[in-house]
């Protein structure tokens, strides 16, 4: 479990600053390339920030079971 442990939970959060870079270079940006990414990526960041809490959160109870 521990391999799951340190490869998922940075995965979900390099997943999470990802959709969070990619959504602030589209408000950045403007124009036409927002109105058609920027709400489509901070919904995909929350997504994946879910992910990551729930992973972390999961992995937290597996643990705490164990002992």
């Amino acid at each position: 479990m521990s391999f799951l442990q340190y490869v998922l939970i940075p995965v979900a959060m390099l997943a999470t600053l990802g959709a969070l870079g990619f959504g602030i270079y589209a408000l950045a940006k403007g124009g036409d390339f927002a109105k058609n990414h920027s709400n489509r990526l901070m919904r995909l960041r929350v997504l994946f920030q879910a992910i990551a809490i729930a992973l972390m959160m999961l992995f937290l109870w597996l643990f705490t079971q164990g002992n």
